[in-house]
Protein backbone atom coordinates (compact mmCIF):
# COMPACT_ATOMS: atom_id res chain seq x y z
CA UNK A 1 0.00 0.00 0.00
CA UNK A 2 0.89 3.62 -0.71
CA UNK A 3 0.58 6.18 2.52
CA UNK A 4 -1.18 8.88 0.73
CA UNK A 5 0.34 11.29 3.11
CA UNK A 6 3.63 10.83 2.03
CA UNK A 7 2.90 10.27 -1.32
CA UNK A 8 2.58 12.72 -4.56
CA UNK A 9 1.52 12.46 -7.75
CA UNK A 10 3.83 14.16 -10.30
CA UNK A 11 2.57 14.91 -13.96
CA UNK A 12 4.86 15.65 -16.23
CA UNK A 13 4.47 17.82 -19.55
CA UNK A 14 0.52 16.85 -20.34
CA UNK A 15 0.82 20.37 -22.45
CA UNK A 16 -1.75 21.35 -24.94
CA UNK A 17 1.37 21.95 -27.17
CA UNK A 18 2.76 18.58 -27.03
CA UNK A 19 -0.46 16.88 -27.00
CA UNK A 20 -2.33 18.94 -29.29
CA UNK A 21 0.86 18.23 -32.35
CA UNK A 22 -1.30 16.69 -35.19
CA UNK A 23 -3.97 14.09 -34.89
CA UNK A 24 -1.47 10.77 -34.11
CA UNK A 25 -0.29 12.71 -31.27
CA UNK A 26 -4.19 13.50 -30.00
CA UNK A 27 -4.70 9.89 -30.80
CA UNK A 28 -1.51 8.71 -28.78
CA UNK A 29 -2.28 10.55 -26.04
CA UNK A 30 -5.86 10.22 -24.91
CA UNK A 31 -5.79 7.31 -23.12
CA UNK A 32 -3.10 8.23 -21.77
CA UNK A 33 -4.80 11.12 -20.58
CA UNK A 34 -7.68 9.05 -19.58
CA UNK A 35 -5.65 6.84 -16.94
CA UNK A 36 -3.73 10.05 -15.80
CA UNK A 37 -6.92 11.87 -14.92
CA UNK A 38 -8.01 8.69 -12.94
CA UNK A 39 -4.85 8.98 -10.77
CA UNK A 40 -5.89 12.83 -10.31
CA UNK A 41 -9.07 12.39 -8.95
CA UNK A 42 -7.70 9.83 -6.88
CA UNK A 43 -4.83 11.90 -5.40
CA UNK A 44 -6.82 14.98 -5.01
CA UNK A 45 -9.79 12.67 -3.18
CA UNK A 46 -6.86 11.66 -0.74
CA UNK A 47 -5.12 15.38 -0.31
CA UNK A 48 -1.87 14.06 -1.51
CA UNK A 49 0.24 16.67 -3.07
CA UNK A 50 -0.22 17.10 -6.76
CA UNK A 51 2.46 18.75 -9.07
CA UNK A 52 2.77 19.79 -13.04
CA UNK A 53 5.99 20.12 -14.38
CA UNK A 54 5.57 22.24 -17.27
CA UNK A 55 8.16 22.78 -20.07
CA UNK A 56 8.77 27.09 -19.41
CA UNK A 57 11.19 28.21 -22.35
CA UNK A 58 11.70 31.69 -23.55
CA UNK A 59 10.11 32.14 -26.70
CA UNK A 60 13.71 33.07 -28.48
CA UNK A 61 15.05 29.80 -27.70
CA UNK A 62 17.99 31.46 -25.62
CA UNK A 63 17.53 29.45 -22.72
CA UNK A 64 17.13 26.10 -24.22
CA UNK A 65 19.99 23.04 -24.34
CA UNK A 66 21.70 23.35 -27.41
CA UNK A 67 23.65 20.48 -27.70
CA UNK A 68 24.95 17.67 -30.23
CA UNK A 69 22.71 15.22 -30.53
CA UNK A 70 22.04 12.78 -33.74
CA UNK A 71 18.12 12.59 -33.73
CA UNK A 72 15.64 14.91 -32.92
CA UNK A 73 13.05 14.49 -30.32
CA UNK A 74 11.18 12.57 -32.77
CA UNK A 75 14.06 10.08 -33.42
CA UNK A 76 14.27 11.10 -36.69
CA UNK A 77 18.02 11.36 -37.71
CA UNK A 78 19.25 15.17 -38.34
CA UNK A 79 22.31 16.02 -40.08
CA UNK A 80 25.03 17.49 -38.10
CA UNK A 81 24.76 20.90 -40.54
CA UNK A 82 20.87 21.39 -39.89
CA UNK A 83 19.83 24.46 -38.01
CA UNK A 84 18.08 22.88 -34.63
CA UNK A 85 13.99 22.47 -35.38
CA UNK A 86 13.52 22.44 -31.57
CA UNK A 87 10.59 24.51 -31.15
CA UNK A 88 10.52 24.57 -26.85
CA UNK A 89 6.92 25.28 -25.23
CA UNK A 90 6.96 29.33 -24.51
CA UNK A 91 6.08 30.33 -20.86
CA UNK A 92 2.82 31.72 -21.42
CA UNK A 93 2.54 30.45 -24.77
CA UNK A 94 -0.75 29.20 -25.64
CA UNK A 95 0.82 25.77 -26.67
CA UNK A 96 2.46 26.06 -22.37
CA UNK A 97 -1.29 25.53 -21.11
CA UNK A 98 -1.90 22.40 -19.08
CA UNK A 99 -4.98 20.06 -20.63
CA UNK A 100 -8.09 20.48 -19.90
CA UNK A 101 -8.71 17.30 -18.31
CA UNK A 102 -6.01 17.30 -15.87
CA UNK A 103 -6.26 21.47 -15.32
CA UNK A 104 -4.57 22.54 -12.08
CA UNK A 105 -6.37 23.68 -8.74
CA UNK A 106 -5.04 26.44 -6.69
CA UNK A 107 -3.49 24.11 -4.09
CA UNK A 108 -1.58 22.02 -6.96
CA UNK A 109 1.92 22.97 -7.24
CA UNK A 110 3.70 24.13 -10.71
CA UNK A 111 6.85 23.36 -11.64
CA UNK A 112 8.50 25.30 -14.53
CA UNK A 113 11.00 23.38 -15.69
CA UNK A 114 13.39 24.30 -18.10
CA UNK A 115 15.67 21.26 -19.08
CA UNK A 116 13.92 17.63 -19.02
CA UNK A 117 14.01 16.58 -15.42
CA UNK A 118 11.51 18.08 -13.29
CA UNK A 119 14.50 18.48 -10.77
CA UNK A 120 17.22 20.09 -12.19
CA UNK A 121 17.28 23.40 -10.69
CA UNK A 122 13.30 23.61 -9.65
CA UNK A 123 11.97 23.75 -6.52
CA UNK A 124 10.19 20.27 -6.93
CA UNK A 125 12.54 18.70 -4.29
CA UNK A 126 12.02 21.36 -1.76
CA UNK A 127 8.73 21.40 -2.28
CA UNK A 128 7.97 17.31 -1.37
CA UNK A 129 10.93 17.68 1.26
CA UNK A 130 8.43 20.44 2.93
CA UNK A 131 5.16 18.20 2.57
CA UNK A 132 7.19 15.32 4.15
CA UNK A 133 6.96 13.01 0.72
CA UNK A 134 9.23 10.40 -0.29
CA UNK A 135 6.80 8.43 -2.73
CA UNK A 136 6.24 9.87 -6.33
CA UNK A 137 3.60 8.60 -8.63
CA UNK A 138 5.12 9.51 -12.24
CA UNK A 139 3.40 10.00 -15.27
CA UNK A 140 3.68 11.92 -18.89
CA UNK A 141 5.58 12.00 -21.97
CA UNK A 142 7.49 11.37 -23.26
CA UNK A 143 8.81 7.84 -21.68
CA UNK A 144 13.01 7.95 -23.08
CA UNK A 145 12.86 12.01 -22.25
CA UNK A 146 11.42 13.87 -19.62
CA UNK A 147 10.11 10.80 -18.15
CA UNK A 148 13.30 8.96 -17.80
CA UNK A 149 15.41 11.64 -16.80
CA UNK A 150 13.27 13.03 -14.02
CA UNK A 151 12.80 9.01 -13.06
CA UNK A 152 16.78 8.75 -12.43
CA UNK A 153 16.56 12.44 -10.68
CA UNK A 154 14.34 10.80 -7.96
CA UNK A 155 16.06 7.91 -8.01
CA UNK A 156 19.37 9.62 -7.69
CA UNK A 157 17.56 12.04 -4.46
CA UNK A 158 16.09 8.58 -2.59
CA UNK A 159 12.54 9.11 -3.33
CA UNK A 160 10.24 6.25 -3.94
CA UNK A 161 8.95 5.82 -7.25
CA UNK A 162 6.06 4.38 -9.15
CA UNK A 163 5.96 4.72 -12.57
CA UNK A 164 2.54 4.63 -14.37
CA UNK A 165 3.15 2.68 -17.53
CA UNK A 166 -0.28 3.47 -19.11
CA UNK A 167 -0.56 7.04 -17.87
CA UNK A 168 3.23 7.82 -19.64
CA UNK A 169 3.64 7.62 -23.32
CA UNK A 170 6.28 7.98 -26.17
CA UNK A 171 6.40 8.61 -30.02
CA UNK A 172 8.09 4.85 -30.21
CA UNK A 173 6.21 1.86 -28.52
CA UNK A 174 8.63 -0.46 -29.02
CA UNK A 175 11.35 2.27 -26.87
CA UNK A 176 8.42 2.92 -24.25
CA UNK A 177 7.88 -1.07 -23.55
CA UNK A 178 11.73 -1.57 -22.75
CA UNK A 179 11.85 0.90 -20.91
CA UNK A 180 8.83 -0.04 -18.74
CA UNK A 181 9.64 -3.52 -19.03
CA UNK A 182 13.99 -3.73 -18.30
CA UNK A 183 15.01 -0.53 -17.59
CA UNK A 184 12.75 1.69 -14.81
CA UNK A 185 11.78 -1.62 -12.52
CA UNK A 186 15.48 -1.59 -11.80
CA UNK A 187 14.93 2.19 -10.01
CA UNK A 188 11.30 2.01 -9.55
CA UNK A 189 7.64 0.36 -9.27
CA UNK A 190 6.22 0.12 -12.60
CA UNK A 191 2.77 -0.52 -12.43
CA UNK A 192 -0.84 0.52 -14.61
CA UNK A 193 -3.29 2.67 -13.38
CA UNK A 194 -5.65 0.16 -11.68
CA UNK A 195 -2.83 -1.33 -9.90
CA UNK A 196 -1.95 2.10 -8.24
CA UNK A 197 -5.35 2.65 -7.73
CA UNK A 198 -5.57 -0.56 -5.38
CA UNK A 199 -2.45 0.36 -3.86
CA UNK A 200 -4.13 3.86 -2.67
CA UNK A 201 -7.13 1.70 -1.42
CA UNK A 202 -9.29 2.60 -3.73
Amino acid sequence: MLNADRTALLLFDFLEGHVERDAATRSRYSPVIAAAARLLHAARSRGMMVAHACASHRPDNATSAHTLRDMDFGGRRRDPAEAPTFRPAVAGGDGSRIVAALAPQPEDYLIPKYRWSAFFQTYLDLALRTRGVDTLILCGGSTEIGIASTAYAARDLDYNLVLARDACTSPSTATHEHLMDHVFPRLAWVRRTEEILRLLGE
